[in-house]
């Protein structure tokens, strides 16, 4: 399997960029031990110390329903070092079927969110201010082929495509992604008030002293975004998600939210109501920390995975919950969920007044 190979190579000399010395953590599960292994290697060659972390089928199930407390409040040593010390972090999603028959109760996973929570705010803190690395990427498994609706040849093609794997040097055209999207990033900045809207909806929100960022296949592979965080309490009017999303291991499809001065007041969905109930009971989740427009052109079905389809070229997303703090955001939360919307058929995005994007298009 070329691809592997080139894959990993692709992770540690320009996602993450390693050096000599510098320590990197990887997380996975043992699906993806081809491609974990190819990573240690090509790590291993650049220099960085390496230490990964393999989860085996149901072993989060497990731990949720047959923890007591005190088993559910502990965090692994190795995470916590990584989290709080380690210069890299590469999460590889490799996911195994979701078994059924567990019967977990809420206060469970509660009690673990919390337990987490306080390195998920060390997490988010060194990202935005630049002293940790990370990379999220994916490995092809027959379940996660099986969500798409594809085979898993089909999804492993899909991948390969997404990442530019079948190129013969991918970062070159990872490179002339992030020159592109510089320019938009360097054109947004200069403004601070935005209006996505289409047919179906209509939302604008500030981003004064708030930073649009280039997201160019280094903190995710494959990537193809610029991304702010609004100013939390100026995102006003309503929106509609076309793509399906899956939270809680649930489908949810056409979610429909209306915004008030920054707090989700109302929301809605096609299918899956209980769990959009679910997340907006979540401290943080009413507001938006995250609004963004996807450029990646070589992703153009969706595959009920975040890290594709926010990326499909012709599509925007906004993200209920944290923020990100190298944009300037504020908003903390243990949730940051993407939801999204196709634009190429009649969306438009004003910046400043000015007419920037149409039909999926950039027009600057």
């Amino acid at each position: 399997m070329y691809w592997i190979d080139k894959y990993a190579d692709l992770l540690v000399n320009y996602s993450l960029y390693l050096k000599e010395g510098e320590k990197v953590f990887v997380r996975s599960t043992t699906l993806a031990e081809p491609l974990v292994k190819a990573f240690y290697k090509a790590a291993i060659k650049a220099g960085a110390l390496v230490e990964t972390e393999l989860n085996f089928e149901d072993q989060e199930n497990i731990l949720l329903q047959y923890s007591n407390s005190e088993q559910l409040q502990y965090v692994g040593a190795s995470y916590q070092k990584a989290i709080q010390s380690f210069d890299a972090y590469l999460v590889i999603r490799a996911p195994y079927e979701s078994n059924r028959n567990f019967s977990i109760v809420e206060e469970n996973r509660k009690i673990r969110s919390e337990a987490l929570a306080p390195f998920d705010q060390m997490y988010f803190k060194r990202l935005g201010d630049g002293s940790l690395k990370r990379s999220l990427c994916q490995f092809p498994t027959a379940h996660a082929a099986k969500i798409a609706g594809m085979s898993l040849d089909e999804y492993t093609e899909f991948i390969i495509h997404a990442c530019f794997l079948d190129m013969e040097h991918p970062a070159d055209q990872w490179k002339a992604i992030s020159s592109n999207q510089q320019h938009i990033v360097d054109y947004f900045n200069q403004c601070n008030q935005f209006i996505y809207r289409n047919p179906n909806f209509e939302i604008c929100f500030s981003t004064l002293e708030r930073k649009w960022i280039n997201s160019d296949g280094k903190a995710n592979m494959p990537s193809g975004e610029v991304f702010t965080s609004p100013v939390e309490d100026s995102v006003t009017g309503e929106i509609y998600f076309s793509y399906p999303s899956i939270m809680m291991n649930e489908e949810v499809s056409g979610v429909h939210l209306i915004v008030e001065k920054g707090e989700i007041t109302k929301w809605s969905a096609t299918s899956g109501q209980h769990i959009l109930d679910k997340v907006f009971q979540i401290p943080g989740a009413r507001v938006f920390g995250e609004a963004a427009v996807a450029t990646n052109k070589n992703i153009q079905r969706a595959t009920k995975n975040i890290l594709f389809d926010e990326k499909i070229g012709g599509t925007i997303h906004m993200a209920v919950g944290q923020s990100y703090l190298q944009a300037g955001g504020k908003n903390t939360s243990s949730i940051h969920w993407d939801l999204i919307t196709d634009m190429k058929q009649g969306g438009e995005i004003l910046a400043d007044g000015i007419l920037v994007y149409k039909n999926g298009e950039f027009l600057i």
